[in-house]
């Protein structure tokens, strides 16, 4: 007769524990945000030409005012040999830094980006000048 009372015990424990678990994890679930950045660059400039570089960043539908956001630009093929830039926060979700092409062929870059505990790092390309050599 004891083992019967301590088997619907541990039964009824196990009950109210699980039961107590459900309402916890329905109470504390939080609706998981993404952090998405706009990153906005001109597809084409001219070599010497000074361009911005601007990042638009949001977490969920709100503007994030409180990134890091450092560009990060490459000739295509030479990834090595990167400049970085340290992003100005303009305080309304907005990003830049200027960058000047001294040369004409394809870039890429990044906006690596940190808020929230997320990281996104975008990529885009620009054409200088006449673009890549052709052999």
């Amino acid at each position: 007769m004891k083992r019967v009372i301590s088997i619907a015990m541990i039964v009824f424990a196990i009950s109210v524990l699980a039961a107590c678990g459900g309402e916890n994890s329905n109470e504390s679930s939080e609706e998981l945000l993404s952090l998405d950045v706009e990153f906005i660059v001109p597809e084409s400039v001219e070599a010497g030409e000074t361009v911005e570089l601007k990042a638009e960043v949001t977490y969920g539908d709100e503007a994030e005012t409180d990134a890091s956001v450092e560009f990060e630009v490459w000739e295509t093929g030479d990834e090595e040999n990167s400049d970085k830039l340290e992003a100005e926060n303009h305080g309304d979700g907005t990003y830049t830094a200027e960058y000047t092409f001294d040369q004409d062929g394809v870039f890429e870059m990044y906006a690596h980006t940190d808020a929230q505990n997320l990281h996104t790092m975008p990529k885009k390309e620009i054409v200088v000048g006449e673009g890549a050599d052709e052999e």
